[in-house]
């Protein structure tokens, strides 16, 4: 009588202890890999180089990007609302909690600018075009980072000449300011304008 009610007792516990454990299995994140930021960096540096520094030169370095601004751009890689050649199918392979986890990781990292030959004659000359059309977004010579903007100033000029290309040919949505102004500068001076002011930000070494 005894062995039986023990036996039950410890079918109760069990029972309890397993129900316990589904609903812990349930409340947890199914998102959840166990990967570590710097595992899931590991997958991309092949293309953005270790830490974000690209070796170039049609990816770009991410490395010192704002948070915001890096789970802004995963998300819309993601959900198809970003155009892009493979990050789209990438970023797929990613969660938000991932994602999240980079963009901290990444933000925290120190950016280096890419060291690339450039026209020292146009580049003067995209120094100027900068202040009259790009400052007001791209601050300090399009070195600061914002929620909303990336970094220009340094990064690979292939990279900045394929993402220009994209946005004046509408593959890539601008938003409305952004717009407004590289369209009056590309009506006012064709591709020169866009050729001198990326060799204004590959001249920021």
């Amino acid at each position: 009588m005894v062995k039986h009610t023990i036996s039950r007792l410890l079918l109760a516990v069990g029972v309890l202890f397993g129900m316990s454990s589904m609903a812990f299995a349930g409340d947890a994140p199914k998102t959840i890999t166990g990967a570590s930021a710097g595992m899931l960096a590991d997958a991309c540096a092949c293309c953005h180089g270790t830490d974000g520094a690209s070796n170039g030169p049609a990816s770009p370095s991410i490395a010192g990007l704002s948070p915001e601004y890096f789970k802004l751009l995963m998300t819309g890689f993601k959900s198809g609302e970003i155009y892009s050649t493979i990050m789209g199918r990438i970023a797929k392979g990613y969660s938000k909690d991932e994602i999240a986890l980079l963009a901290k990781y990444y933000g925290a990292k120190k950016f280096t600018p890419a060291k690339q030959d450039f026209d020292k004659k146009l580049a003067a000359k995209g120094a100027k075009i900068h202040d009259k059309y790009c400052e007001k977004c791209h601050e300090d010579g399009g070195t600061v980072v914002e929620d909303d903007t990336g970094r220009l100033a340094g990064q690979w000029a292939p990279y900045l000449h394929a993402a220009m290309k994209d946005f004046i040919s509408e593959k890539r949505e601008m938003t409305r300011k952004m717009k407004k102004r590289v369209m009056k500068l590309h009506t006012k001076k064709g591709d020169v304008a866009f050729d001198a002011l990326i060799a204004y930000y590959a001249s920021q070494q």
